[in-house]
């Protein structure tokens, strides 16, 4: 069973500021590394524990928040800056059979998400697909469930975990922390929220070789909107022609095959 575990910072039990602790230049940011390269060994040593036998990283945090030095040594880690396109890698790992991902945070706007935000924090109001709200669980859901792999297993905060839920029922979760705000979470010890990622991970693999959870898989055509919060971003977009300016804030972008613009 060759595993694929997609990562982000921000939505590790501890880590709760943009400004002290998921940039490369905060005061924290080693600090908050080491977190999250401990959930992702818990992962790691419950798929093992439910049969894994190749397992795969991907360093998902914008500037890289994995602790090389501390990843567990049967994962292997893929890392570095600027990554291929993301579609290309998902390519060249079609044969995993699934995914889980650790450390993730809910879509830009959820009242209660901890550390919300879609792509860029900085810059993006929203995504729609197709009508419908999405950030990027669903992105990643989608994008590997075109490639055949099932998403079984989300960690983050409880927005998160309710996002997930919403795509995929049959997924399990664990919550690591509750958002009380966008910079404010209440979070589990740093122990207790590994003991139950590996409990997590663990059940979700085993449940799914008795009953398989289906990829995520919409029907096309398909419409992604991206409205960001200042007109200056959609006057360097608007000049390429596959976006289309629906007004001074509001790109589209369209297409018959999802993985054309998910993460365009």
């Amino acid at each position: 069973m060759k595993i694929l575990i997609c990562t982000d910072l921000e939505g590790v039990a501890g880590v709760v500021s943009f400004a002290s602790q998921t940039g490369n230049d905060s005061k924290y940011y080693e600090a908050a590394k080491k977190l999250l390269t401990a959930e992702v060994n818990a992962a790691v040593e419950g798929a093992l524990a439910a049969g894994a036998n190749d397992i795969i990283v991907w360093d998902g945090h914008g500037c890289g928040a994995i602790e090389f030095e501390s990843l567990h040594p049967e994962a292997k880690l893929i890392h570095g800056r600027p990554l291929i396109p993301i579609t290309e890698m998902l390519k060249q790992l079609s044969d995993c059979d699934v995914t889980l991902m650790i450390g993730q945070h809910a879509m830009a706007g959820e009242k209660n998400g901890n550390l919300n935000h879609t792509q860029i924090s900085t810059s993006i109001d929203y995504y729609k697909l197709n009508g419908e709200k999405i950030g990027e669980i669903a992105q990643w859901a989608l994008a590997t469930g075109a490639y055949n792999i099932p998403l079984l297993f989300l960690s983050g905060d409880t927005a998160a975990c309710n996002e997930a839920t919403a795509l995929i029922p049959q997924i399990k979760t664990v919550a690591v922390k509750d958002g009380l705000g966008r910079n404010c979470a209440i979070s589990l010890s740093a122990q207790k929220a590994r003991d139950k990622i590996y409990d997590g991970v663990k059940a979700a693999l085993t449940a799914h070789q008795q009953q398989a959870v289906k990829p995520l898989s919409w029907p096309g055509p398909f419409v992604l909107e991206k409205r960001f919060f200042h007109s200056d971003t959609v006057d360097t977009l608007a000049v390429f022609p596959h976006y289309k300016r629906i007004d001074a804030q509001t790109v589209q972008l369209t297409a018959d095959n999802i993985l054309e613009i998910i993460y365009s």
